[in-house]
């Protein structure tokens, strides 16, 4: 009988050293091709405004899109452990606020643990979910949720200053009790020493190959987006073009009533 990985599992990983593999997915169809693939943990993210509804930042996304995201992943998957993002203003202006929508995450998506961005100024709020029961996976360097604040998307912590105040973040965090660290657009050399001062795994997007696992976006590895080139994603395959041929030649065939036949017809 299968089981999802749990935290116990994502930890029994880094202890043995084994990189831990991480993926987006947002829907059943993905989920189930995760879980063909055997990866460790699917993160329902608040990207999901960029894939899925096609907005510029993640800042729309709210609770309800990634309950509803959530609750289609499981229905798809039953051995990945599954984090959920909790998107923007959903946990920074009220803590109260944020443990009822934490406890949406888990009671009503189905998610295992939940995702928030943010350093030293989150860290009592993530004390108290963990102190509810609720697990907790920590998020520095490029927090999307603050791209107005920050500027764009950058790589972030290129100075001193900036790399001791990530790193300083990054204690505070599992200070507060967070189990798994997610670094992204971080210099290789900054996640590397983040990854050797915590006793915590580590995750990167965009962080070089010295953390503990690795995060993509499905949609990007899979190559579904052609405009789309950050520097950190690695194509894997070239979906938009063989879905963009498939599409072309079932419009073709229609159009000259070659399609249905006798072999698609009852």
């Amino acid at each position: 009988m299968t089981r999802r990985n749990t935290v116990r599992d994502i930890h029994q990983l880094y202890a043995e050293q084994t990189p831990i593999t991480m993926v987006t997915a947002y829907d059943y169809t993905f989920a189930r091709l995760v879980e063909l693939a055997t990866l460790d943990i699917i993160l329902i993210g608040d990207s999901l405004g960029n894939v899925i509804q096609g907005h510029d930042t993640t800042v729309p996304v709210d609770v309800d899109d990634i309950v509803y995201h959530t609750r289609a992943v499981r229905r798809g998957s039953a051995t990945a452990h599954l984090v959920a993002d909790l998107p923007f203003m959903s946990y920074q202006a009220d803590h109260d606020e944020g443990m009822k929508n934490a406890g949406r995450l888990l009671k009503e998506g189905g998610a295992q643990a939940v995702k928030l961005e943010g350093g030293r100024s989150v860290a009592p709020l993530v004390s108290r979910m963990v102190e509810a029961g609720i697990p907790v996976v920590g998020h520095l360097g490029l927090t999307p949720q603050s791209v107005h604040a920050t500027g764009g998307y950058r790589v972030q912590g290129r100075d001193e200053e900036a790399a001791q105040k990530l790193l300083a973040d990054a204690r505070a965090l599992e200070e507060a009790g967070i189990y798994l660290l997610v670094l992204e657009m971080v210099p290789a050399d900054l996640a590397r020493k983040v990854t050797q001062n915590l006793s915590i795994p580590t995750i990167g997007i965009g962080a070089g190959p010295h953390t503990s696992g690795q995060v993509l976006v499905i949609q990007d590895l899979l190559g579904m987006n052609a405009d789309f080139k950050p520097r950190f994603v690695k194509r894997y395959a070239n979906l938009e073009k063989t879905i963009v041929d498939a599409l072309d030649s079932y419009g073709d065939e229609v159009r000259q009533g070659t399609f249905p036949d006798d072999d698609h017809s009852y």
